[in-house]
């Protein structure tokens, strides 16, 4: 896969060996699929998982505590929380989180900062993509890597228009 931009060669030569373009094809059909609402899943080292975005639900059980819906946020459902939590360390672990953005850009938002982070530490030692979806494209996604105490742009990926 050509990169828009990369850090560095080493992100990305462990980009190449993550992600494949059938891989990105298929998150940004998931991203697509889902939209105007926000799709989430995992990269592991082989292959994806795509996951279930319980957002809706959590929202109208208390929207107090929950005030977005899955236009502007993403929780993982249970079964999804518990596969991440028993696969980061295994021998196929989970590499990336990835989510996306209906209408709104690929950045790594406060919320999504606030989600990543126990105590000013990852709760994963994950990268993030963020996906920039709109009604007919991807326009493109972001890698986030958490890097001197903060979440770091590491690499942009072309969207499905691009060549």
């Amino acid at each position: 896969m050509k990169y828009i931009y990369t850090i560095d060669l080493k992100v990305t030569q462990e980009l190449n060996y993550l992600i494949s373009g059938d891989s990105i094809k298929e998150i940004y059909s998931l991203a697509l699929d889902s939209y105007p609402t926000e799709c989430c899943g995992l990269i592991l080292k082989r292959g994806i998982r795509s996951c279930e975005n319980v957002q809706d639900y959590l929202h109208r059980l208390d929207p107090v505590t929950h005030p977005r819906n899955s236009t502007n946020g993403f929780t993982f459902s249970a079964q999804d929380a518990l596969f991440l939590s028993r696969n980061v360390d295994s021998t196929n672990p989970v590499k990336i989180i990835y989510h996306s953005h209906p209408d709104v850009g690929a950045y790594f938002s406060d919320e999504d900062k606030q989600n990543a982070l126990f105590d000013g530490e990852p709760i994963y030692s994950v990268d993030h993509l963020v996906i920039d979806v709109q009604s007919s494209s991807v326009i493109c996604s972001k890698l986030f890597r958490f890097i001197n105490g903060d979440y770091e742009l590491i690499a942009v990926l072309p969207g499905n228009n691009d060549k």
